[in-house]
């Protein structure tokens, strides 16, 4: 599995592909405290770019973008119940969808945890 991340802060676990998104610690950490999740239905079609899920925090709404085009396949429904889950745990169980991608070479934009980590480091 590869991890990739956005200049916008989501990361997606790739594994052939599929992939699994979420937010970076350092989005976590700019929201603040993550009070509500509004995910995407299973099934959804989105393009690079478009934002299927909301997270709400103390300090604002944000638009999480998906980082590929493809096909939802599941949502982390636990966070219904649960959304503080990104707070404490935004790169593991904190995941958000689950994308069935319909465009590898949309990857190649991305960066690696290296490069993300730099990127980081300049803001």
């Amino acid at each position: 599995m590869t991890r990739y991340f956005t200049q916008d802060h989501e990361w997606i676990d790739v594994d052939g592909t599929s992939g699994t998104v979420g937010i970076t610690d350092y989005a976590q950490s700019q929201l603040g405290d993550i009070t509500y999740v509004d995910l995407p239905a299973a099934g959804t079609a989105v393009k690079k770019g478009d934002a299927p899920c909301v997270v709400d925090s103390v300090k604002a709404a944000s638009d999480v973008y998906s980082p590929v085009s493809g096909t939802i396949t599941a949502a982390n429904d636990a966070l219904g119940d649960a959304p503080e889950t990104v707070n404490t745990d935004p790169e593991t169980g904190g995941w958000l969808f689950r994308i069935d991608l319909s465009d590898t070479a949309e990857l190649d934009g991305l960066m690696d945890k290296a490069a993300y980590d730099a990127y980081v480091a300049e803001l």
